[in-house]
């Protein structure tokens, strides 16, 4: 992990060895943070599986956002990437351009959040970069994980007839960022500190993805919004997608926001920052549903199915009608 400006109040290196070389304790890879590059065996019989997140302060999370906060989430958001894939973390690389006027008390708050989360999900830093910046404050993060060998879960599996499920609530991280902006202060105190939380610190659904290996067709995270990412196992499948509105899973919190505006429903479908799954899996295993849900920690609920002969989702609305939406979910570009 290098520095790359020497004339910083306090130097790079320095910077490294006292904030960012505890996080790499105890992680054989690292080499101590004292190389060019982390040594990793995966273990025999493995496949590696690698995903990388960036963040940027303004764009993806707002510049008012606790420090521990940011990063909890840039490493959350690249472990529910590798439980899209079935995959167990093993560690992570770490970049980030730090603007010249952030206090240094600001990196240490950042930090101390990683090592909550590496506590909480097994995982250290394995290497990476750091480097000051005359622009915003920017942050990437790079997660390993491993899985057996051939054995990853992909887009591209599902087939006609296939059940849609997600995992626990949808539309609480965009309807979060929404609170977070004093957006829904007509909520319930308690409905809006819900969502925040839920924007600020998405659970990664790592024990469901692992549980769905060899069983699930298809499978994602929800990053970009329920609509968009079903919408991405269609292309890759060369199917269609029919989901109810009526049986997408919604929290207190999200229920009580659409009660107040139906506008929001289409914020739910479209809004992303989720990071549930969604998965695909043959009807004839629909039982398989009670156990997965027991493994995976989390309540799962079927949605809709995949269709042949169509393109894209369909919502369908309570009285069998498409439900019109202005958006499909976010666009990166």
């Amino acid at each position: 992990m290098s520095g790359k400006k020497r004339n910083t109040i306090e130097g790079e290196f320095a910077l490294i060895d006292r904030i960012l070389k505890p996080l790499a304790a105890g992680i054989p890879a690292a080499l101590g943070l004292t190389d060019d590059a982390a040594v990793f065996t995966p273990s025999k019989g493995n496949d590696l599986v690698l995903t990388k997140d960036a963040m940027v302060a303004g764009v993806h999370f707002r510049e008012s956002d606790l420090p521990g906060d940011v990063s909890r989430k840039l490493l959350r958001v690249n472990l529910s990437d590798l439980a899209a894939m079935g995959a167990s973390p093993v560690g992570y690389l770490l970049a980030t351009f730090w603007p010249e006027d952030l206090p240094h008390n600001w990196i240490e708050r950042f930090a101390e959040g990683l090592a909550l989360d590496q506590a909480e999900f097994h995982v250290g830093l394995m290497g990476g970069d750091t480097v000051r910046t005359s622009g915003p404050l920017s942050l990437s993060l790079t997660a390993i994980g491993e899985v057996a060998m051939d054995k990853a879960l992909r887009r591209n599996g599902a087939e006609e007839g296939d059940l849609i499920v997600v995992s626990g609530t949808i539309g609480d991280g965009a309807l979060g960022l929404m609170a977070a902006g004093e957006q829904l202060s007509h909520l319930d105190p308690t409905h809006q500190e819900y969502l925040i939380d839920c924007y600020h610190l998405p659970e990664p659904r790592l024990a469901l993805g692992q549980a769905l290996v060899g069983k699930a067709t298809s499978c994602i995270d929800i990053s970009d919004g329920l609509i968009a990412d079903i919408g991405h196992l269609t292309e890759q499948s060369r199917l269609g997608a029919a989901i109810e509105w009526a049986k997408v899973p919604l929290s207190d919190a999200a229920e009580a926001a659409v009660q107040s505006d139906k506008a929001l429903i289409e914020t739910v479908l479209t809004g992303g920052d989720d990071y549930e799954l969604a998965f695909t899996l043959p009807s004839d295993r629909r039982d398989d549903l009670v156990k997965l849900a027991k493994e995976g920690g989390v309540p799962l609920t079927i949605i809709g199915e995949m269709v042949e002969g169509e393109e894209g989702v369909r919502v369908k609305q309570e009285d069998g009608s498409d439900m019109p939406l202005t958006t499909r979910g976010w666009q990166h570009f």
